[in-house]
């Protein structure tokens, strides 16, 4: 288990820990400090991957997050599976098992690669929309086939052992990226006593320094960083956060955070540790130094492994100790190219021939590869490559001043690596989470930030400035104004001298020709991982698609998890040249969070399992178990759906608790209804504004019903709501809605009355609340309460201060069940208490408890609707034949009352909430069944409403129903009709709603 590839001396690796991984079921050996692609590169391993489409070899091109290819499984165990990991990111761990995505039956000999040989002219971009349309019913089996062959990791099968968390921090300044411009940022403004977080994706500190050999103050770039980290680490106002991607810059400064705790140390994290962590931080201003990307050169057979970007290739060597290859071929348009030759040059191995696309490259570096005898040919490309599984030559040629033509004969050269260099692309995907267009620059041949609302700052390669002199003095000054924002004085930060050097002027060229037609010439890639090439683009543009977002998309040209860290820029001029423009007027994509793929489990965090779906549980949950209650969700709650007796069906446990509530007296648990708190001296007014009916008279010790309606008109929620005082009301919503109901109440008062003194608070858990409903409601009252019950006194929609057994109440006379109702309502500890007075007080009058779904009997007997189950989002309070519920005559206009004036919202013909009563009695129509007025019309029947509310009344001895039916308030005594799906058809007559007591003398006796 020789590590060919591995330098005997060199690196920040530590050859003294020795450390095994699997890959793809063979063992191998690293060193600690290696990542897993190092490693991989030092055991001389060629192919890690195949590729989306044409299932071509595919091997390791970069060294960072801008990788494409070498994207991986991890996991020794099923629980453990991690997909689509980068192994540039990857750092090694003893026991690190891992695998290709793809390739069958092994990656190295691919069964699909034969496909993508033979069909590769036949699978241009958009081929898919148009192969894979026809017939509909082999959709089922294309998808199979396409997630098959695309090749991507898969996710595990078994729950996630490791634990994830969050956490909410604030910083006065945010550096992002650790490199030579962020640790000079973060120096400055932690030294004026800043609150500073400097996060950085790597593993340690440094940044581009920890893959060069350059000097700082003439000393190792590694002994300035320690020592600044060191400084920076003494800070107590200081957070420094390694291995910690910014994945997402949102809007008002608000940052995320993807930090791999301990991804490095194992498949599972130690115990009692985490495995990643999602920070979110509130910055109040954000310093990007984010570097920049090296951009390969797009050439004939590109992606052939061995082929990689020059900067890449450097730092294997200076920072792992590993020399990627044999035989090394450099193709630059500038002078950082060179930096490659050079140490492959002095880590002993055989540089070929340096190709430079230049005609008279001038600078230090050309010089230096001059003295050391490396060949450089000048205005001539890399015009091809040869080899399969790994490069075994390269063809080269001549090329014009602008790059567009050969003017030479070819040459072929042996090699078995190639390093690329078309210059640099700043990392600006941050400043474009939060809207900011990227604008080209000409002389860093590049895009930079464009201008943001951001409190944001910039230093260093994302700048275009790539000279370490240059980013340490823009990170300098960076920190002094984010210092100055913030409102210290700057402390003194003496930046460290860099050995200047000379460099040419780099050539502005992305697409190499060749002999042949970019058509006709093998495939120059573009995107490597979703295998867009430059003949795709050429395509697309041909196809009439101009706009470079709709190329794109129909090229997938970014689409990957690497969002086309190194092909956008390529193929936006590839791009602009077929369509005869420049780049700037081409334009760029905008990118979008996350910067990189995280897990699932760091966006959780510990919100999972019962976290992320809790369960809530009243203060009589226990009564409820005890006497056998059923359950039900409801908005979390576990809401007693009905309380079967030992043999009961759960229609004869319906039919017994709702006679029963009828006859005597039944008793419901309503705890969990949402309850809102309103004070403030303009509370009365904001309340008519989100109610459609008038609140301005109500008085003290008085409820009222109310609808709450969306801008467009249409019911979303309804209540009770109580005065409590002048300036003080309480708001009762549907158990479901009332989070959303609050949210709503605060939008409305923090974006459109702001000027408006109220306040909100939700009070729901605060008490504990039971309804007694039926006609002896009264009687068993009256032996637990001082309070004067007497009708004269208590009237229907009162509200009263009271004790009931011995407990403090608030106790509201109102009724969702058309019954005389006591609704009691006590501090939540005490609720228990009081449930269980009532039984024990309550046994003489045969108190029976009932749960949701009687509920819902009860009501629908009475035609009272359910927001949610009887709306939904489409009907307005006259659909529901409530327009009693609508004031048009409040000093400011309600919520929703231009909506419901729209013109559609006034037109006859609407579907209108209705009763429906069944010709058979004993027929109970489906909720939700379609009715048509003609039950013998031709297919496709036109629908004229749906059932909402349909049960069995044991109180009336038949079905009752509620639906919307077109028209249907003036249709009263006509037959609508309900064809079923095994062929019956249920004939109802249309009627009012309130089936039971249409007087409501029950409720008010």
């Amino acid at each position: 288990m020789t590590q060919k590839n591995r330098l005997h001396n060199g690196g920040r690796i530590d050859r003294s820990k020795p450390m095994t991984f699997t890959y793809n079921g063979k063992q191998y050996k690293g060193c600690k400090g290696d990542t897993l692609a190092s490693a991989m590169l030092a055991n001389g391993i060629n192919v890690v991957g195949r590729s989306f489409k044409y299932s071509r070899p595919r091997g390791i091109v970069a060294c960072g997050a801008e990788e494409p290819n070498a994207v991986l499984q991890l996991g020794a165990t099923e629980a453990t599976q991690v997909p689509n990991v980068r192994a540039t990111q990857q750092e090694l761990f003893d026991g690190l098992v891992s695998k290709a995505t793809n390739g069958w039956p092994s990656v190295e000999t691919d069964a699909m690669g034969l496909i993508g040989k033979i069909g590769g002219k036949m699978m241009p971009p958009g081929f898919y929309y148009k192969t894979f349309m026809y017939p509909q019913s082999m959709w089922p089996t294309y998808e199979s086939l396409i997630r098959k062959g695309a090749g991507l990791g898969r996710s595990p099968l078994v729950n996630d052992p490791d634990t994830y968390d969050s956490l909410n921090q604030h910083c006065d300044v945010l550096v992002v990226g650790a490199g030579p411009a962020g640790l000079v940022a973060a120096l400055t403004a932690a030294r004026s006593g800043a609150r500073v977080i400097i996060a950085d994706e790597q593993s340690e500190f440094g940044g581009s320094l920890l893959g060069t050999q350059e000097t700082l103050d003439g000393k190792p770039a590694s002994d300035w960083i320690n020592s600044v980290v060191e400084e920076l680490s003494s800070f107590e106002n200081v957070i420094l956060l390694p291995r910690s991607t910014v994945n997402g810059y949102h809007d008002h400064n608000f940052v995320t955070i993807h930090q791999r705790c301990t991804d490095h140390l194992a498949d599972i994290a130690p115990v009692n540790q985490v495995r990643q962590r999602m920070h979110r931080v509130r910055a109040k201003w954000v310093i990007l130094a984010t570097g920049a990307h090296e951009r390969p050169l797009v050439y004939a057979n590109n992606d052939v492994p061995g082929c990689m970007v020059a900067n890449a290739v450097s730092t294997y060597i200076n920072r792992y100790g590993v020399v990627p290859g044999d035989k090394l071929v450099v193709m630059t348009t500038n002078d950082y190219g060179y930096q490659a030759a050079l140490d492959w040059h002095d880590a002993g191995r055989e540089v070929v021939a340096i190709v430079d696309t230049r005609a008279m490259p001038k600078g230090d570096r050309i010089v230096t590869a001059r003295q050391r005898g490396i060949n450089i040919i000048t205005g001539s490309a890399v015009i091809e490559v040869q080899g399969s599984k790994r490069v075994s030559g390269v063809s080269v040629a001549p090329i014009n001043a602008d790059g567009t033509k050969l003017t030479g004969a070819v040459t072929k050269i042996n090699t078995d690596t190639v390093a690329t260099s078309g210059g640099w692309s700043p990392v600006v995907h941050l400043s474009s989470h939060t809207g900011s267009r990227p604008i080209w620059d000409e002389k860093v041949v590049g895009f930079v930030p464009g201008p943001t609302v951001q409190k944001q700052l910039t230093a260093g390669g994302i700048n275009g400035s790539y000279h370490t002199g240059d980013a340490l003095l823009e990170g300098l000054k960076a920190g002094l104004k984010a210092v100055a924002e913030v409102g210290l004085i700057a402390a003194e930060v003496a930046v460290p001298s860099v050995e200047q050097v000379k460099e040419g002027t780099p050539m502005s060229l992305f697409h190499i020709p060749h002999v042949k037609s970019t058509a006709q010439a093998p495939k120059q890639f573009v995107d490597y991982q979703t295998d867009v090439t430059a003949a795709g683009i050429e395509l697309a543009c041909r196809e009439g698609f101009q706009s470079i977002e709709h190329i794109k998309r129909y090229t997938a040209m970014g689409f990957g998890t690497d969002q086309g860290k190194l092909g956008n820029i390529n193929g936006m001029a590839i791009a602009a040249k077929i369509l005869n423009k420049s780049i700037p007027e081409t334009g760029t994509t905008i990118f979008r969070p996350n910067y990189t793929p995280i897990t699932f489990g760091a966006i959780a965090g510990r919100n999972c399992g019962p976290l992320f779906n809790p369960k809530r549980f009243s203060a009589m949950h226990q009564s409820h178990l005890e006497k056998g209650a059923k359950f039900e969700d409801v908005g979390n709650w576990q809401r007693p759906w009905y309380f079967p007796k030992e043999g009961e069906s759960m229609q004869e446990t319906l039919n017994r608790e709702c006679v029963a509530t009828r006859e005597s007296v039944g008793i419901l648990d309503a705890s969990t209804l949402g309850k809102i708190d309103i004070q403030g001296k303009d509370a009365r007014e904001f309340l008519g504004r989100v109610y459609s009916n008038a609140w301005a008279k109500l008085p003290v010790g008085k409820c009222r019903y109310g609808l709450m309606c969306g801008e467009d008109g249409m019911v979303f929620d309804d209540g009770v709501s109580a005065c409590l005082g002048d300036n003080h009301f309480l708001m009762t919503t549907t158990t479901g809605g009332a989070a959303r109901v609050l949210e709503w109440l605060e939008i409305y008062h923090q974006t459109e009355w702001p000027e408006l003194d109220v306040y909100f608070n939700t009070v729901t858990d605060h008490w504990s609340t039971m309804t007694i409903s039926g006609p002896n409601s009264r009687k068993l009252l009256a032996e637990l309460t001082d309070c004067d019950l007497a009708n004269e006194s208590f009237s229907f929609m009162d509200w009263k201060q009271a004790t009931v057994a011995g407990v403090p109440a608030r106790v509201f006379r109102i009724s969702f069940t058309g019954e005389l109702s006591f609704e009691i309502n006590v501090q939540a500890n005490y609720g228990l208490h009081v449930w269980e007075k009532l039984f024990e007080h309550g046994k003489k009058y045969n108190l029976t408890p009932y749960g949701t779904e009687s509920m819902h009997v009860l009501r629908a007997e009475k035609g009272f609707i359910i927001a949610g189950q009887d709306t939904d989002g489409s009907v307005h309070p006259f659909d529901l034949g409530m327009g009693w519920c609508v004031s048009n005559n409040k000093p400011f206009s309600f919520i929703g009352k231009r909506g419901m004036s729209r013109e559609d919202c006034t037109r006859e013909n609407r579907k209108q909430l209705v009763g429906l009563k069944t010709k058979d009695p004993k027929t109970v129509i489906p909720e939700g069944a379609q009715g048509v007025f003609d039950p013998k019309a031709p297919i496709p029947m036109p629908m004229v409403g749906h059932v909402t509310s349909s049960y069995w009344s044991a109180n009336l001895g038949h079905s009752v129903a509620m639906g919307f039916v077109l028209g249907g308030l003036s249709k009263m005594g006509e037959s609508v009709y309900y064809p079923l799906a095994d062929g019956t058809v249920i004939e109802a007559e249309i009627c009012s709603p309130v089936f039971l007591d249409p007087k409501g003398t029950h409720q008010n006796v």
